[in-house]
């Protein structure tokens, strides 16, 4: 007796699902990427690196031209921020 296609995918759609539930987790995905830090516990270890929350209302334009900019610098939309903002205060200073 030969079998339908949909019979046939929803065959290997079930195959798929158990190889997806026996493979191992990729490292990225593995138990310390797990481990979700609580707001409390990140706000103190934001703190004991001398870290402080800082909010400003900016143009859209601008934030659109930041978060550009943030995919492909190292450190991320905050990383980037400080070094923009650092190198600005120090133009400023020189003149």
């Amino acid at each position: 007796m030969s079998m339908k296609k949909t019979d046939l995918v929803k065959h290997l759609a079930k195959k798929i699902d158990g190889q997806m539930k026996v493979a191992a987790v990729p490292g990225r995905f593995g138990q310390a990427a797990g481990a979700v830090v609580d707001k409390r516990e990140q706000r103190r270890l934001d703190a004991q690196a001398g870290l402080l929350p800082f909010a400003c209302k900016l143009p859209a334009e601008l934030v659109r031209q930041l978060h550009d900019r943030a995919v492909s610098h190292e450190g991320g939309l905050n990383a980037l921020i400080a070094q923009l903002l650092g190198q600005s205060l120090q133009n400023d200073a020189k003149k």
